[in-house]
């Protein structure tokens, strides 16, 4: 529990970021992905993890580098999914970034939450398949038993050995992985816990290609989010996974600081299934920048929703307007470059962020070749340029009005 001062307040500890894990179709691991990102590049290309024949473009962003077996060394692989695979081995990737031995994580309270939109979707695509082509009774066994999204959490604790954290999975689609950071923010926080594992992870499969498909937003070859000639989304996959601590833990064993947690905000409008709202949008922001004790003017960079759709570039970039007075920060997209990787989105959104604030660079929108009128903003395009970053948000925006927004800044001593 947190110590309680005269009166009854509970001492809140601040929360650092000291450990990112990163399998995505741009880079593996925090090195690789930053590298990655300061150079623009694109995830795009053929999708070949499942059958796309009969579609009239079929690109997507998939994670082809990827050698789980480096990374998971106590599970056997035939018993996780696809993103389940991906999930354990950035959270490997996180310990190690952050310098943590599991041994000794092990001895302290912790927690793992994970974000998702569809859990074992590739898995489920196959029983799916199955099922139509031969009978429920011809499913494999094994892959049933990975379909479950709670191993997105429990095959971490399994895999690292830590055994006696709480451990659960979120299920809010695209802005699941900032709802897990702010989870996790808060068991930091107040002390509940020593550390917490946050993030989230999706997989690539036909059936979330094709409903986006059928929608009429799925893009014939890339992401060009908030350009007056964007068409759309491209689907992606992909796993982030960070360290949260306490600041007095992190400064107690010389860990690097990538960014500190200063806050989030969290609403669900419920408006429409696919529509985003604008005013509810707005007001999340509004929430977040409270919660952290942020002014607008104080923020320097927006890591967007940013889709590429004709509907939610306009919402957001109206929403963003509407609480910075006309006078938003550089908006960028991470999309123009992974694609949309679903419940790993906003998780991987908050790694960028970190990265950028301690390499000292803003990430490029890239693919776009003129802003929408409609958007108005600098979304800083095709170019990362260098940049003294303090504070970034970070939005991610969910169907069902789900949306969830945390705030970063640059860790200051003098703060503490």
């Amino acid at each position: 529990m947190s110590p309680v001062l005269p009166g009854g307040a509970s001492v809140k500890h601040r929360v650092v970021l000291t450990g990112f894990g990163v399998v995505s179709s741009i880079g593996i691991g925090a090195a690789e992905f930053a590298e990655s990102l300061k150079a623009g590049r694109s995830g795009a290309k053929p999708i070949s993890i499942f059958d796309v024949g009969g579609f009239a473009h079929s690109n997507g962003c998939e994670v082809s580098s990827y050698e789980p077996e480096q990374w998971i060394t106590r599970t056997p692989l035939d018993t996780l999914g696809r993103a389940s695979r991906f999930a354990v081995g950035a959270a490997r990737m996180a310990l190690q970034d952050a310098g943590l031995d599991p041994a000794r994580l092990a001895e302290q309270r912790g927690l793992i939450s994970m974000g998702t939109t569809d859990g074992e979707s590739y898995e489920l695509d196959q029983l799916v398949g199955v099922e139509l082509a031969e009978g429920p009774e011809e499913m494999d066994p094994e892959v049933v038993r990975r379909v479950s999204p709670v191993r997105l959490s429990t095959a971490i604790a399994q895999e690292l050995g830590l055994t006696d954290v709480e451990a659960q999975t979120i299920a809010t689609a695209c802005s699941a992985g900032n709802y897990a950071i702010g989870y996790g923010f808060d068991a930091v926080s107040s002390g509940e816990v020593d550390f917490a594992l946050c993030g989230g992870a999706d997989a690539m499969c036909r059936k979330t290609f094709t409903g986006f498909y059928r929608l009429g937003t799925i893009a014939p070859e890339f992401c060009q989010p908030f350009d007056v000639n964007r068409k759309g989304i491209l689907t992606g996959e992909g796993a982030g996974v960070l360290v949260l601590e306490s600041l007095e833990s992190a400064l107690a064993r010389g860990a690097t600081i990538y960014a500190e947690v200063l806050g989030y905000g969290l609403n669900c409008d419920a408006y429409h299934q696919v529509a985003p709202n604008g005013d509810s949008v707005a007001n999340c922001m509004r929430i977040a920048l409270e919660n952290a004790g942020v002014k607008p003017e104080e923020v320097d960079l927006i890591s967007a929703h940013g889709t590429g759709t004709k509907a939610n570039d306009i919402t957001e970039a109206r929403a963003i307007r509407e609480v910075f007075d006309d006078v938003p920060p550089r908006t960028i997209s991470l999309k123009s470059m992974l694609g949309h990787t679903m419940g790993a989105a906003s998780a991987l959104g908050a790694i960028a962020s970190g990265l950028a604030i301690s390499h000292g660079f803003i990430p490029p929108t890239i693919n776009h070749t003129e802003t929408d009128p409609e958007c108005e903003i600098d979304c800083v395009p095709n170019h990362a340029v260098e940049a003294d970053l303090r504070i970034v948000q970070n939005n991610g925006l969910a169907f069902g009005g789900n949306n969830a927004i945390v705030i970063l800044g640059k860790y200051e001593e003098q703060a503490a």
